[in-house]
């Protein structure tokens, strides 16, 4: 018996860690709205995939007329297939979307506003990064493999990185993207009654910076031939989600419509596209016993797309379906209105 009890105490040590671990860096959250949608139009960016799809399959389950923003036509109408078949939903539809391109981001939203006579939501779901590991919003705290981290350009682990318009991706796609949609769709978001702008931002945003010198000069956040200056590269542009949401809010004061930005969680999404057979060994086993899968990271989007009473709130950062304090250097409005209008130039707003 006396035999037992070391072995005892170490599984008792072991759940206790995995416990730990869990309600901490890999802790769940469910939206507990139970607000219909019927009637409503909802564009996603990125929508055909991981959480965007999940987000899709809710809203369009819940009434909503929704738009899948996407590159590509066959995985954005394959997912449609599937969300239809699961919702019985016949208003999940696609508009061509390449957030890497400022023409085509300008394209998309001139079709919508003359094809859809409104907008009520608008999720700026899409995220890309040349750290294949965090193709979107995979970890948000920290890439898995050493030898992935460590690995330069020419491996083939990482691709070279720039936007049609010669943008870093993470910043061009990531933050530069959005912030043009957004503007171009604010106006037909006021026409109605509280309408919302969700950006997913991670909390790799706290590890994040803006040097605007750089920027102006490199037309990126972030250079390197590592992946971990990509990662940093992907930091700084979760960081500007943030900002950028902070400045919308700003701006939007006195108007219908609000904004939040979101960190999912460390998600388990399309793992196996990005990753070699010898890291599918080491990292499938731990992603399943602690990353949230896809309908787990889809819950603080939907909180902040369907709970009711949050426009007090407009311009925080949610985590676990609860808005968290922000560190000082994501709080600083200084840096936040000087980034929407270096955007502003960037995008040829201004």
């Amino acid at each position: 018996m006396c035999e037992l009890l070391p072995a005892a105490a170490l599984l008792v040590a072991i759940y206790a860690l995995y416990a730990l671990i869990t309600e901490t860096f890999f802790r769940r959250s469910v939206c507990v709205s139970g607000a219909a949608m019927t009637g409503r139009t909802v564009i996603i960016t990125g929508g055909n995939t991981g959480i965007g799809k999940t987000t899709a399959k809710e809203l369009a389950r819940r009434g909503s007329r929704v738009i899948l923003a996407c590159r590509s036509q066959e995985r954005a109408e394959a997912a449609i297939r599937d969300i239809e078949r699961e919702t019985g939903s016949t208003q999940v539809v696609y508009l061509q979307l390449d957030l890497g391109s400022l023409q085509s981001v300008r394209s998309f939203a001139n079709t919508f506003l003359k094809t859809e006579p409104r907008l009520d939501l608008l999720i700026n779901n899409a995220g890309e990064s040349r750290t294949p590991l965090l193709r979107p919003h995979l970890l948000g705290v920290l890439p898995i493999s050493f030898t992935h981290w460590c690995s330069p350009r020419g491996s083939g682990l990482v691709a070279d990185g720039r936007t049609k318009d010669g943008f870093g991706v993470e910043f061009g796609v990531n933050h530069l993207g959005h912030f043009l949609l957004t503007c171009l769709l604010l106006e037909r978001l006021k026409e109605g009654a509280g309408g919302r702008v969700i950006t997913l931002s991670s909390v790799a945003h706290r590890w994040g910076r803006v040097d605007f010198d750089e920027l102006l000069a490199t037309k990126d956040l972030g250079s390197g031939r590592y992946s971990w200056q990509f990662f940093q590269a992907y930091c700084n542009s979760k960081l500007c989600n943030v900002l950028f949401t902070r400045e919308l809010a700003r701006r939007l004061r006195g108007t219908t419509v609000s904004c939040y930005s979101v960190h999912p969680g460390i998600v388990r999404t399309e793992l196996s596209r990005h990753v070699s057979l010898w890291q599918k060994v080491f990292i499938e086993p731990v992603s399943r016993l602690f990353f949230l899968d896809p309908e787990e990271g889809a819950q603080t989007t939907l909180h902040c797309a369907l709970q009711e009473g949050l426009e007090p709130l407009s311009g925080q950062y949610f985590t676990c379906c609860l808005p968290q304090e922000l560190g000082a250097h994501a709080r600083d409005d200084a840096v936040a209105r000087k980034l929407w209008e270096v955007s502003e130039r960037l995008s040829g707003l201004s």
